[in-house]
């Protein structure tokens, strides 16, 4: 089989050939790839000896490619960029193996870490954070995590928890819904399309009874699959809604949203925690990450 190795061309002599294919211009193949003119021309030169063809038409110091050096050209292509991009795959997937792989709930991300976390990026630039979209119960969330953000109790027997941030629930509306359809009193909800989110967090119902209101008052109205859509559906006047205060801050200053306050009408407060198994305790990159996080959340409460 030594014979094959005759028709294997070097790298050197590809690419060469690969570059003024391309580019039609030895001279410009050179700067490309950071070699001499002359440097060009042997590898070709070289390679249309192994062929046993010519690969260009030379005209002074005009090029063209032949019939044969364009079907070569076509060939090789598509060659090289799986090589490239081989190369590069195994490159990013060293890079990636350090990677903190991290669950957050959708709205958490969007409205509080993810402005937040360009400064982590900036005070810790060797480690790479990977995001990813979690909802539902934390068994499921966190698999192949390395951590994940999740609301609760605080009550997980096999994690290791850490207390972030408490929030309340309030109500939502936009300032021209209530200025046509005001809210008082429990009974004014009947007037109203009220909005949920899908989460596991209480609804309209369930707080009514919490409150001791009968919950037949309450028409739900549209649900969403995540919270950031039920605000949006929200300021858009399509009802109210209930949300934790913490994702709304940016439009209640802006004033596109308002809390109207309904008297005796309670919704429970939401906890939210860092959580990781016991092993991950080990992991250096969670326990920098871990370090920041409690300090933003602390500098927030200062806010």
């Amino acid at each position: 089989m030594m014979f094959l190795r005759k028709f294997a061309p070097s790298m050197s002599q590809l690419l060469a050939f690969d570059a003024a294919a391309r580019l039609g211009s030895f001279t410009e193949a050179a700067s490309e790839l950071c070699l001499t003119q002359s440097a060009i021309s042997r590898h070709i030169q070289e390679l249309e000896g192994l062929l046993q063809a010519d690969l260009f038409t030379r005209r002074g110091r005009r090029i063209s490619l032949t019939t044969e050096g364009a079907r070569y050209a076509r060939e090789i292509a598509g060659a090289l960029a799986r090589i490239r991009n081989a190369s590069i795959d195994i490159y990013e997937s060293r890079l990636q193996s350090g990677a903190l792989q991290l669950a957050v709930l959708p709205i958490f991300s969007s409205k509080w870490l993810m402005p937040r976390l360009g400064n982590f990026q900036a005070l810790h630039p060797e480690i790479l954070i990977n995001l990813h979209s979690r909802t539902g119960d934390i068994e499921r969330a966190s698999q192949g995590m390395d951590a994940c953000i999740a609301v609760g109790d605080g009550n997980w027997p096999n994690m290791v928890a850490h207390h972030l941030v408490s929030t309340q629930g309030i109500i939502i509306a936009a300032p021209e819904l209530l200025a046509r359809q005001p809210l008082r009193q429990p009974e004014d909800l009947q007037r109203h399309s009220l909005l949920e989110a899908n989460t596991t967090a209480p609804g309209w119902r369930e707080c009514l009874m919490d409150s001791n209101m009968d919950p037949r008052i309450a028409k739900v109205g549209s649900r969403f699959e995540y919270t950031a859509h039920l605000i949006q559906a929200v300021s858009s006047g399509l009802g109210l809604g209930l949300v934790t205060d913490l994702f709304v801050q940016d439009e209640l200053r802006a004033g596109t949203l308002t809390t109207p306050q309904l008297q005796g009408f309670c919704i429970p407060a939401k906890h939210y925690y860092l959580l990781h198994s016991p092993e991950k305790s080990e992991s250096a990159s969670l326990q920098t990450f871990k370090t920041w996080l409690l300090d933003a959340v602390d500098r927030a409460k200062d806010y």
